[in-house]
């Protein structure tokens, strides 16, 4: 074996590494046995004895379902055994976080679209400030909405990052914002702005969800420690859109 195969063995490996049974969590070497090209054995966990993920042969329908009855064991099959966390995933945190921004951005467009006029009248160069204040707007509540999750996981779910680094923490967070993609027909639709916070409600338990599958904690110490980190961002964004506002 030369050292290119020898460098491939590690990687796929390392990648092999962070697959996990969904019933305990446990670690797996492989998933399944592919004998032929659609013929398949599902392996079955050493620790609990069960099929260590029954997804792998489920219709896409049915895992968008388990995940938005927010059960941990879809949570841990996309987590860890689609996405690969923990592994080789710079671009897939990358791509989820400009997408994360993006309906971040849509958001507050619905949320203040009362009070900011984004109309074709508006002078070039208004705008031009409005959609600055914007994008300062949701830039600083991000960086205060993480700041808050990283320090509550640190101290209050007395977490080390030795185990769980900060990037598998914030793809799982970034991932399980998934609700948010409602908020494209908001654009094209009108809806009520009631149904904003029952997104923002459905993110916040999808976000605790994720949380406690990755760190392994209870979900209810998971919930408190995103629900002060979405706390947090809101009266951020309040205060500096008002801030904004009477500089303006």
């Amino acid at each position: 074996m030369n050292a290119e195969e020898v460098e491939s063995s590690k990687k796929l490996q390392h990648s092999m590494h962070f697959l996990r049974c969904v019933n305990c969590a446990r670690e797996m070497p492989s998933l399944y046995v592919q004998y032929s090209p659609g013929n398949i054995r599902l392996m079955k966990c050493e620790y609990c004895r069960a099929v260590a993920d029954p997804y792998i042969e489920c219709e896409f329908m049915i895992i968008l379902i388990d995940l938005i009855l927010h059960k941990r064991k879809a949570y841990r099959h996309l987590l860890f055994n689609v996405l690969n966390l923990g592994g080789d995933d710079k671009e897939v945190v990358w791509k989820s976080s400009l997408l994360y921004f993006i309906l971040d951005v849509c958001r507050y467009y619905l949320l203040k679209s009362s009070e900011v006029c984004f109309d074709s009248s508006t002078q070039i160069m208004r705008s031009i400030l409005t959609c600055g204040k914007v994008l300062l707007n949701v830039i600083l509540g991000n960086l205060i909405f993480m700041s808050v999750l990283f320090l509550g996981t640190r101290f209050l779910l007395k977490l080390s990052f030795n185990t769980v680094s900060y990037r598998q923490i914030l793809l799982a967070v970034l991932i399980s914002t998934y609700f948010r993609l409602y908020l494209i027909a908001m654009l094209v639709w009108e809806f009520p702005s009631s149904v904003l916070y029952i997104i923002d409600l459905l993110v916040l338990s999808s976000n605790a969800l994720a949380l406690g599958v990755v760190t392994e904690s209870q979900t209810a110490g998971c919930l408190i420690v995103c629900f002060g980190a979405h706390v947090a961002k809101f009266f951020s964004n309040h205060w500096l859109f008002h801030l904004l506002s009477g500089s303006s």
